[in-house]
Formats: structure tokens, C-alpha cells, sequence
């Protein structure tokens, strides 16, 4: 009881370690970069973002950079930013930014299809199409599986514990596969606008190039953060008491049952 007190008044709280705030600065100046540059790439030349128009493809881009990479990648830096704020409103927080980069995600998804459409263009025939898919589907299915495992009351403490290295698994491969993804749809843009022209280092070709590495970046510095073992959150004495009490509530192992 004594430690849980000492958690609840700050004295136990785990420190941070040095090189981790740098980290995860050095990650966030690459995904506002990373946004930024993908408005630049599309008022320079694409011409803007206007939905009723032949501009409303540019959409789609602009709210998967946005949802899908840098939102993700936000949302699994929380338990490591967060190392001392209460476990449940971490949680709610890191659920709430999935959301957030889910809604965006099917704008951007809106966008395309409603666009080729208008346009009678053929859907879903290219590898970048086919992964886009894979990639939400997977992303929506993991948002619900986390939150009827971690957020929504009466799942049993030993199934939480058995799903959450499942969890956690997949969590960085959807992200993998989101930047390979965006990666996928910038050459093949690319390609459609410039063609030939590409290789003559025309200007557009050279700025999505350096926007490719700014999504590969990106995507590495979140994931370097995340393996670092000893940058992961600690388990807080109110943590373990309070999930050694859910264990006892959920799975009837208090004395007072048997």
C-alpha cells in the first residue's frame, strides 16, 4: 500500500531517460516536416487541395501522410512519452490519436475513390492500391481489437496479457507497412505526372524525392525509439496493484471464491 501511495504523490515516479526527449523531438521536427512539405509538394505542383474539383485527388496524399504516418506514428510514441501520467489516460489518449488518424485516413480514401469515380478511371488494379487497402483494414481491425482488449471494461486480465506482444507486434508492422505504402504512391504519382521527364532531376522530382526520405526518416526514428528496451514505459506500483486486483475481480481468484 505504502509503494502505491509513493506512486500516487510523485516520489516513485520513473525518471526519463537523458537521450529520450531528443529523440522524440528530433522524430516530431521530421513528421511536421514531413506534413509540411507534403502541402508544399501539392500547392506547388499539383495545384491545391479543393474538393469539388479535379483537385479533390490531391486529398487523398495530404490525409494519408497526415493520418496514417505521422498520426500512427505519434500514437505508439505515447507510451513512451508518458512514462508517469495514470495508465488509463494513457490509453485513452493513445486510442483517441488512432481514431483521429483513422477518420483523416478514410477522407483521404474518400477522396481517391470519389475522384476516379467522376473521372471513370479504374480502381484498386495497382500494388499501391492494393497495399493502401490491406494497410486500412488492418488499421481499423487493430484500432477494435485494441480497444475491446485494453479500453472496454470485462476482458479477462490473462487474455489482456496473452494479446498485447500480438498487440504490439502489429502495431509497428501497420506502420511499417503505412510508410512503405505512402512510399509506393509517391514513385507511382510520380511516374503518372513526370514520366520521362523524371530522371532529367526535374524540380517536382527532386522535391517528392527528399519527401521520400523524409517518410523513410520518419518512420525510423519512431521505430528506433520504440525497440529501445530500456526507453520503455515502467510498470508503476498503482499499475500492479490495480491489475493484480482486476485479476483477482475477472478471473475469480480471490480467497473469499474458492
Amino acid at each position: 500500500m505504502s509503494s502505491v501511495c509513493l506512486s500516487m504523490e510523485g516520489g516513485a515516479a520513473a525518471s526519463t531517460p537523458a537521450a529520450l526527449p531528443y529523440y522524440v523531438a528530433f522524430s516530431q521536427l521530421l513528421g511536421l516536416t514531413l506534413v509540411a512539405m507534403t502541402g508544399a509538394w501539392l500547392g506547388l505542383y499539383r495545384g491545391g487541395i479543393a474538393w469539388e474539383s479535379d483537385l479533390q485527388f490531391n486529398a487523398h496524399p495530404l490525409c494519408m501522410v497526415i493520418g496514417l504516418v505521422f498520426l500512427q506514428g505519434d500514437a505508439l510514441l505515447v507510451y513512451r512519452v508518458f512514462r508517469n501520467e495514470a495508465k488509463r489516460t494513457t490509453k485513452v489518449l493513445h486510442g483517441l490519436l488512432h481514431v483521429f488518424a483513422l477518420v483523416i485516413a478514410l477522407v483521404g480514401l474518400v477522396a481517391v475513390f470519389d475522384y476516379h469515380r467522376k473521372k471513370g478511371y479504374t480502381d484498386l488494379y495497382s500494388l499501391h492500391s492494393w497495399c493502401g487497402i490491406l494497410v486500412f483494414v488492418l488499421y481499423l481491425v487493430q484500432w477494435l481489437a485494441g480497444f475491446s482488449f485494453f479500453l472496454f471494461p470485462g476482458a479477462p486480465f490473462s487474455l489482456r496479457s496473452r494479446y498485447r506482444p500480438q498487440h504490439i507486434f502489429f502495431g509497428a508492422t501497420i506502420f511499417l507497412l503505412s510508410v512503405g505504402t505512402a512510399l509506393l504512391g509517391l514513385k507511382e504519382a510520380l511516374l503518372f505526372s513526370l514520366g520521362d521527364k523524371y530522371s532529367a532531376f526535374e524540380p517536382e522530382g527532386v522535391l517528392a524525392n527528399v519527401l521520400g526520405l523524409l517518410l523513410a526518416c520518419f518512420g525510423g526514428a519512431v521505430l528506433y525509439i520504440l525497440t529501445r528496451a530500456d526507453w520503455k514505459r515502467p510498470s508503476q506500483a498503482e499499475e500492479q496493484a490495480l491489475s493484480m486486483d482486476f485479476k483477482t475481480l475477472t478471473e475469480g481468484d480471490s480467497p473469499g471464491s474458492q
